[in-house]
């Protein structure tokens, strides 16, 4: 599927499967929105769903979820965004809701198939697409999770490639479309001096912190078949790793990062129970649709080691949570302290030598902590924050990138078959055994058990300080 310059060709159709869902109301239609103002989308947009709906219905959910998500600036591109929806209402198993998908795309021939469904129904549907014969010269964008654990995961796998090549595959995590975690890319390979001390010599520890100060918000029914080490560890904190971690790669192509990152995964020691510290925020048991003797985690901690000769011996502590005391993503790499102790304060009291603090959300930034002298004859200083404060206007959202990328055949931003396969194997093991779930109170930054888990290294940074 290339064009006349030998490129890939670019979808000629976008059919958004659950177009009645969530997902499509706050999060798709904006960025649709988004990229007909920007003048990349000018082709037809087919919703499917089970749910009986006319094309006037579809038209105004999505107007409200544009509104709902800001400003309608542009009421001409709303117009036209709206005049390029069709409907097709009907079960997924029925082959004649495939059939008047095919009806509804006319005369295009390479849709882009991007399945914004329960993960329950990616098999049926990939192979309803290809039993219409749906999926010639398509693409196929799937929503995470790629499946719940290591063995379901390869299954779908398997149901995709029987469908779709590879490289027609876009395994969607919104996470990696966020200009920050771009950033991190970019930082790693355009700055010289990071090299030199990117290493087990210079760095003694690496810590993240996802947090959001909510709950489940009416996800129960989900959150009860993830948890959180499944919907945050092991995808969106498994890619900063990757990102962090991975060697240079041998070409500018995203198929050498992807290479690169899949190499990262399968460098890291499988985790065990002792590893892991699961909570449960105090009053989760009570939300719609979770159990009420529900084991499952909404805050999870994780040590890691990464079995490289980069980073052979270096921790890797991850945690994320709901109802934490508030909504941050960071990245701090910690620095080992001067080898000789050279000035009685070199060695802070609170055991925060040199760092490296990537600020994610809720704004990018990055700073390096560095020992400045104070005035006067003693040789003692604090330590400061050299701080740059990177956003940029203008920039994507990131389901509006990662839509466009997929429509037009860039997978850069896209996870591989080896790569979720070797992040599930990961944590495979603490799926099957681990611990009970810790209660933790809401608005603390989760059980004791898991600043236990990082004391040997300073303990966990404060994404608000």
């Amino acid at each position: 599927m290339a064009n006349a310059s030998g490129g890939p060709a670019p979808s000629d159709a976008l059919v958004l499967f659950g177009v009645t869902g969530d997902l499509a109301h706050k999060m798709i239609f904006p960025a649709l929105y988004a990229m007909v103002k920007r003048g990349v989308l000018r082709v037809p947009v087919v919703g499917v769903a089970r749910s009986p709906m006319t094309l006037a219905q579809l038209q105004q959910r999505a107007t409200d979820g544009i509104r709902k998500a800001g400003r309608i600036d542009d009421p001409r591109a709303l117009r036209q965004l709206l005049s390029l929806l069709r409907y097709v209402g009907g079960d997924y198993n029925d082959p004649g809701t495939f059939s008047a998908l095919r009806q509804a795309l006319g005369t295009a021939r390479r849709p882009a198939h991007y399945l914004a469904i329960p993960p329950s129904l990616f098999s049926t549907v990939i192979t309803g697409l290809g039993a219409a014969g749906l999926a010639d010269h398509a693409r196929v964008i799937v929503e995470k999770p790629f499946g719940r654990d290591l063995a379901s995961a390869r299954t779908l796998n398997l149901v995709a490639r029987s469908v779709f090549p590879e490289d027609a595959i876009f395994r969607i995590d919104h996470f990696l479309g966020k200009e920050a975690i771009m950033n991190i890319l970019y930082f790693r390979f355009a700055n010289s001096f990071l090299e030199p001390i990117w290493n087990r010599n210079h760095v003694a520890s690496v810590q993240m912190t996802l947090s959001e100060d909510f709950g489940v918000n009416g996800r129960g029914a989900f959150y009860e078949t993830a948890g959180c080490l499944c919907d945050v560890i092991q995808n969106h904190l498994f890619q900063i790793v990757a990102l962090l971690a991975m060697e240079p790669p041998a070409y500018r192509g995203f198929g050498a990062v992807h290479s690169e990152q899949a190499a990262v995964f399968q460098a890291m020691r499988p985790l065990k129970s002792a590893d892991v510290v699961r909570g449960q925020y105090a009053g989760y048991r009570k939300e719609p649709d979770v159990a009420r003797n529900s084991d499952v985690e909404t805050f999870c901690a994780v040590r890691l080691y990464i079995d490289s000769w980069r980073w052979a011996g270096v921790p890797w502590y991850l945690r994320s949570g709901k109802r934490l005391p508030e909504t941050a993503a960071e990245v701090l790499v910690q620095l080992k302290p001067p080898p000789q102790r050279l000035f009685a304060d070199s060695a802070p009291a609170d055991g925060r030598a040199n760092y490296l603090r990537f600020r994610l959300s809720p704004t990018s930034a990055v700073a390096l902590a560095a020992r400045v002298k104070r005035a006067g004859k003693e040789f003692v200083g604090d330590q400061r924050e050299l701080y740059l404060l990177d956003q940029q206007p203008g920039e994507e959202a990131p389901y509006e990138r990662l839509l466009t990328d997929a429509m037009a055949g860039d997978g850069a931003l896209f996870t591989r078959e080896d790569a979720v396969e070797a992040a599930w194997a990961v944590v495979d093991g603490v799926l099957k055994r681990h611990r009970r779930v810790h209660p933790y109170r809401r608005g603390s930054w989760g059980p004791r058990a898991a600043d236990a888990l990082i004391a040997a290294d300073g303990g966990w940074h404060d994404p608000s300080a």
